[in-house]
């Protein structure tokens, strides 16, 4: 008897890591995704040879099986240690900040996401807008019209406000549980210079990233040097600045350019050198880019009845980490249940 496969919509770090737990325990999957490509927050722009990360930037391993995962990836070239060199800006001035051990994809942070993609069956530009039940399973309704199914059951690994929508009409517990996990916004600004920074003779000459813990009306939460991270240093100076979450809250509905303009400006106010004249300059929204609160209690996913389950940040903390353990823990328990629907219940 052939089993249904089950659907994946969302394919972030979270749904890409449940599908490759059921995947290396045989099951079926397909995976559903309204961007172009895989990846969610760990998204990256290009504009002519300049590479900037929008979303997550880097990211730590505490857990022992995250661990197991980034020593094989590691293991690959696939990422690297950095930042080796983060900074703090305060009103004392620009000082060396202790952190603990970080990572990063090599070149780019969407180079985790087409690895773990490999292999999988990823339906990109593909935005799901309705669920169905019939007795055949579930079926995916997308903006276009078209319809996907039948699937022995559907994980959602979708920002909660998101899943929210989605599970309304056919399981209002789940989405109950998803208005109870809310989730804030955060505007990036992609910068390059048509020339390098001055250099900070004293303290930082060669940091790498920033976080900016006070500043006007605190604006700036971080900046990043594109440039600084492995495989990247041939290209020019160039900055990611990622927004405060109360500003971005405020600024939420702002038009791109004038956010840029804020967080340039802000950038500039603190940084102790004139800054080169920038060569580009845009800015990327995130409406959904990190829970609101930490949820350390539980599994780390939520299982609904006939077949429907929730993996993502929002269900752990808003970590890469968090959210891979979301998806792989939730891909290992169904993979080690019954295809039959009845036994994916809670």
């Amino acid at each position: 008897m052939t089993v249904a496969p089950l659907a994946i919509i969302g394919a972030g770090i979270a749904g890409l890591a449940c599908a490759r737990a059921l995947v290396d325990q045989g099951r079926a999957v397909q995976l559903f995704d309204k961007a172009r490509g895989p990846g969610g927050r760990l998204a990256n722009r290009r504009i002519g040879e300049t590479v900037f990360d929008l979303g997550a930037q880097h990211f730590t391993a505490r857990h022992p099986t995250f661990r197991r995962a980034l020593s094989a990836w590691r293991d690959a070239g696939l990422v690297a240690p950095w930042p080796t060199r983060p900074w703090r800006v305060s009103a004392d001035g620009w000082q060396p900040a202790s952190a603990a051990e970080r990572f990063t994809a090599v070149p780019r942070m969407s180079a985790l996401a087409r690895h773990l993609a490999q292999g999988l069956d990823v339906h990109t530009g593909q935005r799901i807008t309705a669920l169905q039940s019939t007795r055949d399973g579930w079926w995916l309704e997308t903006e276009s019209g078209a319809h996907h199914g039948p699937f022995a059951g559907v994980v959602l690994a979708l920002p909660t406000p998101q899943a929210a929508a989605l599970l309304g009409p056919v399981a209002p517990e789940l989405a109950a549980a998803c208005t109870q996990r809310p989730m804030t916004p955060c505007w990036a600004a992609c910068v390059r210079f048509s020339t390098p920074l001055p250099a900070l003779d004293a303290p930082a000459p060669d940091w790498q990233t920033a976080a900016f813990l006070t500043g006007p009306t605190r604006t700036l939460h971080r900046a990043i040097r594109n440039h600084t991270r492995p495989g990247r240093h041939a290209q020019g100076e160039s900055l990611t600045l990622l927004a405060d979450v109360a500003w971005s809250v405020e600024h939420l509905e702002d038009d791109p350019a004038t956010v840029a303009d804020a967080l340039l400006a802000a950038f500039a106010a603190q940084y102790p050198a004139p800054l080169p004249a920038a060569e580009c300059l845009t800015a990327h929204r995130w409406r959904y880019a990190q829970p609101a609160a930490a949820d350390t209690g539980g599994s780390g996913y939520r299982l609904g009845a006939d077949g429907l389950a929730l993996c993502g940040d929002a269900w752990r903390n808003g970590r890469i980490e968090d959210a891979w353990l979301s998806g792989h823990a939730l891909g290992h328990h169904l993979a080690t249940h019954s295809a039959d629907k009845e036994n994916l219940h809670a």
